[in-house]
């Protein structure tokens, strides 16, 4: 069966897209074009993803879902589509915003195989002005084809959540902002094959600009309640409680909580480069700089804990629990426990890790040590620190195990652990 949408990059934005449309019955091929063997794979892609063409199957989004290396073929099946979306991460480049090199990679391969009446649809995040100033000149210059005249080609913002068990991906409203009208339309009725409500932006630039206010959004809420969570332990009041509180709110309020860190594929953007712009967005300038403090933050209570234990930083065994970004996903782009990690090690800590989805784990070319027994190594450590809350993790029971135990999350039961 031909393929009807080739969905290019099948990491944490474009595997939740190939799942929707093939449980809605639409014929899809994945494409990645990153190269197959490398040993260290580009930010957000999996050790052994290579190139994949070819019809996926349910056996093959479980393949990749759980970490394995999808088919590998050449990439002529891109030019037989109906729909190209590409989904390729933008991990930070040197100036800290989205890297755009991966999309580059994935409008060249595009490119070269385009053919007229194709819809192309970019989902990874991006700066606005990227869809038209970035992608539109390579796709036109690579296939000789006219953007808005040849070809379709809007901007859809990814909105997914990794790990997250709740709205199905077809519950959550589709943006999209087409270089025209005529685009703008052909992008909805493909989305509106597998999703519920399709929203229109006026363009690609405001579509773009929708993904820059929720991504910056969460940074500055996550900051704020960061700092309150210092404020809070300064002032001996319970943090935790005052969420648990404030959160009865029905009007004015969402809940975010505090955390060793942010992580995660959505890089807060002030965009002081941009052509046009005014000047940095300081809100989530300042937000940034909260969040990245709290790293060493952790480091600080950590050390505090264990001297107010009678024991010091050098030579305590501490380990960490869950190093990946969110609960429940293997992902550590933006990880804090890279961060931690060193900090520990750099005051002489000896550092072990635990995580059900990161079978090994590496901090500055040093392997760190995997505990294989979740319980026993809680009881030897001197401090048991929690990064990441995984479904798999017995709150209660480690509590009881552990000599120390840190909760960076706040999700052990009330008094079986020091807070943040």
């Amino acid at each position: 069966m031909p393929a009807d949408l080739a969905v290019i990059g099948l990491g944490p934005f474009g595997l939740p897209l190939a799942q929707a449309a093939v449980a809605a019955g639409v014929p899809t091929l994945g494409y990645d074009p990153g190269p197959a063997d490398a040993a260290d794979p580009a930010p957000g892609r999996r050790p052994g993803d290579g190139a994949t063409t070819g019809v996926l199957t349910t056996a093959d989004l479980r393949r990749v879902a759980s970490g394995g290396p999808p088919p590998r073929t050449e990439p002529g099946g891109l030019g037989r589509v109906r729909t190209a979306v590409i989904c390729v991460p933008t991990p930070p480049g040197p100036d800290g915003g989205p890297g755009l090199g991966h999309v580059a990679e994935a409008a060249r391969a595009l490119a070269a195989r385009l053919r007229p009446h194709t819809t192309v649809i970019l989902q990874s995040p991006v700066p606005p002005g990227t869809t038209e100033g970035f992608l539109l000149p390579l796709l036109e210059e690579g296939s000789g084809l006219r953007a808005g005249r040849d070809f379709h080609l809007a901007y859809s913002p990814a909105r997914t959540d990794p790990g997250h068990r709740g709205e199905s991906l077809a519950a959550i409203p589709r943006v999209i902002g087409g270089l025209t009208p005529a685009c703008t339309e052909s992008a909805a009725a493909f989305f509106a094959r597998f999703t519920d409500k399709v929203v229109r932006a006026r363009g690609p630039r405001e579509a773009e600009a929708v993904h820059l206010l929720e991504t910056n959004y969460r940074h500055v809420n996550i900051a704020l309640v960061n700092e309150m969570a210092v404020l809070c332990r300064g002032l001996g009041v319970d943090l935790w409680d005052v969420i648990r509180c404030a959160e009865t709110k029905p009007f004015g309020y969402q809940a975010f909580r505090p955390g060793p860190g942010v992580g995660g594929h959505g890089v807060p953007q002030d965009l002081a480069g941009l052509p046009g712009s005014p000047g940095p967005l300081r809100m989530v300038e300042l937000a940034q700089r909260v969040n990245s403090q709290m790293p060493q933050y952790v480091v600080q209570r950590a050390a505090a804990l264990l001297n107010e234990h009678g024991k010091s930083a050098r030579g305590a065994r501490v380990l960490l629990l869950g190093v990946t970004y969110k609960p429940d996903v293997a992902d550590q782009q933006g990880s804090p426990a890279r961060e931690i990690a060193e900090r520990l090690r750099e005051l002489g800590a000896a550092v072990s890790y635990h995580d059900p989805h990161v079978p090994a784990w590496t901090v500055l070319d040093r392997p760190v040590p995997r505990a294989d027994s979740l319980y026993e190594a809680a009881a030897r450590a001197d401090l048991t620190l929690l990064l990441q809350h995984h479904r798999t993790y017995d709150l209660q029971g480690l509590s009881v195990k552990a000599q120390l135990l840190l909760d960076t999350r706040g999700t052990t039961p009330a008094g079986a652990a020091e807070r943040l």
